[in-house]
């Protein structure tokens, strides 16, 4: 009889353990499937999912490929197929993020700032939400050392590169040039891309040009090694003017040393931050969800792309003229980094 109660009793632990562990097993799943369960419940249960970068070899393809992997590889109950779009770059991911053919994009916040008001060269309000703010896209005016070229006021007359054709640099150019008295009437504007303009400021076919991006910028990096080249400053006046009227202007100090010849901090601007947007009519749970996963292993992104620390609680919440999207405004409540 002692016997047989020992038996029952090592079985009863036995069942006892297996019950506990499956309950351990439940919860860790139930977890897992949070995120499948908000997309499965949405009204749209989009299955393919495009995130619209710009053209390969710039740092939105780049970073887009990385967002795109990193939410691809941590939703896999969701059924989701995450994809990269190398595109044209911000006015043609606004464009297909408002006709739908694309659900997640990256922009510039300056060029975002006016499509969605219908100003400059958008005819028509553009229906587009922010869903994130990332790196900041650091502008600088670079001419030799040897020009005569000492302020943006000495632009007048002289051949200055602006940017590539059609990407939209004038949305924050304009008013950069504006607040310091000059326009592109003043001067002829030459476009070409950031490691050409390099080669014309080498060649002499250009007497400055703009270059932007995420600090070191590349293009300068190659212009400061190659070439004895001198940064024009903003004016602080223009820059508190800039300051004042647009959300997507804000100061930045590049380190010293950051360039070569370049001794001392350069007190310069984020010109308009690459920022995550997607559709105002896009459904809130997947938007949440994509936000949710994207926060979350956000050192992911960085693995991939030094541009992925701006993903922080500090900073992806910030405003720079275009509303968020409910879905991104549903997760940031709920960890508490979402300010009124």
């Amino acid at each position: 009889m002692k016997s047989v109660l020992f038996y029952l009793s090592i079985i009863c632990v036995i069942f006892a353990f297996g019950c506990d562990n499956a309950s351990k097993q439940d919860t860790t799943q139930s977890q897992k499937t949070d995120t499948a369960e908000l997309v499965n419940d949405s009204s749209s249960k989009r299955r393919y999912i495009s995130v619209g970068t710009a053209p390969a070899g710039g740092a939105f393809f780049v970073v887009g490929s990385a967002i795109a992997e990193v939410v691809a590889g941590n939703a896999p109950d969701t059924g989701w197929e995450v994809t990269a779009e190398a595109t044209k770059g911000t006015q043609e991911n606004i464009r297909r993020i408002v006709s739908g053919e694309l659900e997640f994009a990256l922009a510039n916040a300056a060029i975002s700032y006016f499509a969605v008001r219908g100003e400059g060269a958008w005819e028509t309000e553009h229906a587009i939400r922010s869903v994130m703010t990332l790196a900041p896209n650091v502008g600088l005016f670079l001419t030799p050392q040897s020009s005569d070229i000492r302020k943006i006021q000495d632009f007048a007359g002289k051949r200055i590169v602006v940017g590539p054709a059609g990407a939209g640099f004038e949305y924050f150019l304009r008013p950069i040039l504006e607040a310091h008295g000059v326009t592109y009437d003043d001067f002829t504007p030459i476009n070409s891309t950031y490691i050409g303009a390099v080669d014309l400021l080498a060649d002499g076919s250009a007497a400055a040009a703009f270059i932007g991006g995420a600090v070191p910028t590349p293009a300068a990096t190659q212009a400061s090694t190659s070439q004895n080249i001198f940064f024009i400053p903003f004016e602080e006046t223009a820059k508190q003017s800039l300051f004042a009227d647009y959300p997507f202007f804000n100061a930045i100090t590049i380190p010293a040393n950051t360039y070569k010849g370049q001794t001392e901090p350069f007190a310069s601007m984020n010109v308009g931050a690459m920022h995550l947007i997607t559709a105002e009519g896009a459904d809130e749970n997947m938007v949440y969800a994509f936000t949710k996963t994207l926060y979350t292993h956000r050192a992911e992104v960085v693995k991939r792309h030094g541009a992925g620390k701006a993903i922080n609680p500090k900073n992806v919440v910030k405003d720079t003229g275009t509303a968020f999207h409910l879905g991104a405004i549903r997760f940031y409540q709920e960890i508490g980094i979402w300010q009124e």
